[in-house]
């Protein structure tokens, strides 16, 4: 399939979740789009049938495309804990409740933790992934993948970023990322544009494969 530019203009952003609009809203905007988010259209949430991060992604920024008439970016994300075979992974945010507790949510991954040490696994390693599509009206969709690896901590720590943030330590940092800055945590601040988290590494590849270079800051 023949790669898409996205020429500037007026860009949905399919997602409700607050935290994941200022990311996604803060890494978008110097590329001179008119961004706007789903929650701000009235659009509804669709359901999530997919059983892969890409899969809910692409379900998602459909849905906004067609439902807008514009392009739509969306994003699905989450924590996959190898210990727990991967999990809470795709339902990351269900972890959460309706309510959104990430604090019971990041309770219940340490509980979950705690038991598989008991029988004798206590490897803590994790890793985020974020899986960006960019969806036309005319269903032509685009998808990129990101991925960063690290270690659960506990108790967590740090106030910034958002979900289980405070819980994960990316590899080869001292800190969590609730502990860094949004600009730490994408990378922005390393002097050579080298992505840190998921969602940024999957924009990188976003960006560099539908965005015009020349819009880049």
């Amino acid at each position: 399939m023949t790669r898409r530019t996205l020429t500037p203009g007026r860009l949905v952003l399919a997602s409700h979740n607050a935290g994941k609009l200022r990311e996604i809203r803060a890494l978008v905007e110097p590329f001179g789009m008119e961004v706007v988010s789903a929650s701000e259209l009235g659009l509804p949430e669709p359901e999530e049938t997919g059983t892969t991060f890409e899969a809910n992604s692409e379900l998602k920024a459909r849905a906004a495309a067609e439902a807008s008439g514009f392009p739509a970016l969306a994003d699905d994300s989450g924590l996959s804990v190898d210990a727990l075979g991967g999990d809470p992974g795709i339902y990351s945010a269900r972890w959460a409740g309706p309510d959104k507790d990430f604090a019971k949510a990041m309770a219940d991954v340490e509980e979950k933790l705690g038991e598989a040490a008991a029988k004798g696994n206590d490897d803590r390693t994790a890793r985020f992934v974020c899986a960006l599509c960019l969806a036309w009206p005319d269903g032509h969709v685009e998808t990129f993948r990101g991925e960063i690896a690290g270690a659960m901590v506990w108790p967590p720590r740090g106030s910034q970023g958002f979900g289980y943030d405070p819980a994960f330590q990316p590899e080869g940092h001292a800190r969590t990322f609730g502990e860094m800055s949004a600009d730490e945590k994408h990378g922005w601040t390393s002097g050579d544009n080298n992505p840190l988290s998921h969602r940024a590494r999957a924009f990188k590849l976003f960006a560099d494969t539908c965005l015009e270079p020349t819009r880049a800051s």
